[in-house]
């Protein structure tokens, strides 16, 4: 049995790594030269990527491909994504292809607000908090002015802070709302230091206040943190043609339509479907999202809990017929930034955000809603035609050949026989061994 280190963090790398594999990866020889072969060998670089995180013993590579044909408001671009999984960048550059020559994609900003919370506990008289709030709310905002001086200066900032009762939701609980507007950074760093102040603030102007002393009600702060979910920070994007313009190899697009929008109907309708509907449409945006060093697990979250916002899980995309023409949208929420954080560090997310013409965080929010909503799209595509797995499993059919050790004469056999044969991993392996025999 292992026994708990004391000092771990204090190791260097070698010694970190040393003694993982006698404790852990004793029965695995190659661990160590496993580990080292994904090094850098520019020692530089290495060492930058050493300090994006703690206890750092090597590096985990994903595969960073590239979508083209992307008709954005008129922009053509192709889009960076970074994914493991087979086809999701061939689903998008399909789907980009597929409108391009349909006018393309658009998208909007419909607001840009983040917010955050100062949580606190409070069980005296409602109203003594509420004209103490009033009372010291300018002393609040004025409490973060060098903290939010550079904000200011670009055009952003504090807001506002309005005092909010949740004693409905939990006995003596209230909080201080707090919106800000951070421009192309994403801004967490920036908004929790801001309500930490306001919160050091919140708490010694109470400690003193004669109403709370009288009554030894004082409130006192739980906690300060920004939130994922941002409402108010909203992008849109949206595809839409003739309906005629939609006919395929063995559909009409009359059919084509009426299908589409009865599958995103079932996936508004059902939350088993919707789950997955709208996993799909995170491909697309968690891949742009990594690709420009952005926070793929706050955008999920707060994604996910905007698909709640009419009391039960839906679906993300929209999709109707409207005088004969067919649209197809998405609105989603998206608080995310291209300065700051390892946007500026990371070199392949510099290069991700020069591929896509240097955007500002609007931009941004809506080439990433475009990557959503052409993958799911693409999802939908095929599901109402061919099924999903027919285009997926021919993707997946490299990755099995690697898992089999193919040799590139293998490969070049195998890709040919299934262009016209049913991809399973059984079949794989069975026509692999029936070559090698």
């Amino acid at each position: 049995m292992a026994k708990p280190v004391t000092g771990f963090s204090k190791k260097t790398k070698t010694e970190k790594i040393d003694w993982l594999t006698q404790t852990y990866l004793s029965a695995n020889p190659t661990a160590k030269q496993t580990l080292q072969k994904y090094w850098n060998t520019d020692t530089k670089l290495q060492k930058l990527h050493d300090d994006f995180i703690e206890n750092t013993i090597s590096n985990y590579y994903l595969p960073f491909g590239v979508a083209p044909n992307f008709l954005i408001n008129g922009d053509l671009l192709a889009l960076p994504m970074v994914i493991e999984e087979s086809s999701v960048v061939a689903a998008a550059s399909n789907a980009a292809k597929f409108w391009l020559s349909r006018g393309g994609f658009t998208a909007k900003v419909l607001s840009t607000q983040k917010n955050g919370q100062i949580h606190f506990d409070y069980f005296g008289n409602e109203q003594d908090l509420i004209i103490f709030f009033s009372e010291i709310k300018t002393i609040l905002i004025e409490s973060v002015s060098e903290i939010q001086k550079n904000m200011k200066k670009r055009g952003g900032g504090l807001l506002d802070i309005e005092l909010i009762s949740k004693t409905d939701a939990l006995d003596g609980y209230y909080q201080l709302h707090c919106t800000f507007e951070t421009l192309d950074a994403m801004g967490a760093n920036f908004i929790n230091s801001c309500l930490e102040q306001i919160a050091q603030t919140f708490e010694a102007k109470a400690e003193s206040h004669p109403s709370f002393k009288s009554n030894n009600t004082t409130p006192e702060v739980v906690m300060s943190i920004l939130s994922n979910y941002v409402p108010e920070c909203l992008v849109e994007a949206e595809v839409s043609c003739p309906i005629e313009d939609l006919d395929q190899k063995d559909i009409k697009g009359n059919e084509f339509a009426k299908k589409f929008v009865r599958a995103v109907e079932i996936a508004k309708a059902e939350p088993r479907r919707a789950v997955t509907h709208n996993k799909g449409v995170m491909n697309g945006i968690d891949a742009v999202i990594l690709a420009t060093g952005n926070d793929f697990r706050a955008v999920e979250a707060g994604i996910h809990a905007y698909a709640l916002k009419n009391g039960h899980y839906s679906s993300l995309t929209d999709a109707r017929i409207e005088n004969d023409t067919f649209i197809f949208s998405i609105q989603i929420p998206l608080a995310i930034g291209t300065i700051g954080g390892l946007t500026s560090l990371h070199p392949m997310t510099k290069f991700a955000l020069q591929l896509l013409q240097n955007p500002n965080a609007k931009q941004l929010m809506q080439i990433v809603a475009v990557a959503g909503l052409a993958q799911n799209f693409a999802a939908i595509r095929s599901l109402v035609t061919t099924g999903i797995q027919k285009g997926h499993m021919k993707m997946h059919l490299m990755n099995i050949l690697n898992q089999l050790d193919a040799s590139e004469i293998e490969k070049n056999e195998a890709i040919n026989y299934f262009k016209e044969n049913t991809v399973s991993h059984s079949a794989v392996i069975e026509y692999v061994e029936k070559l090698r025999a």
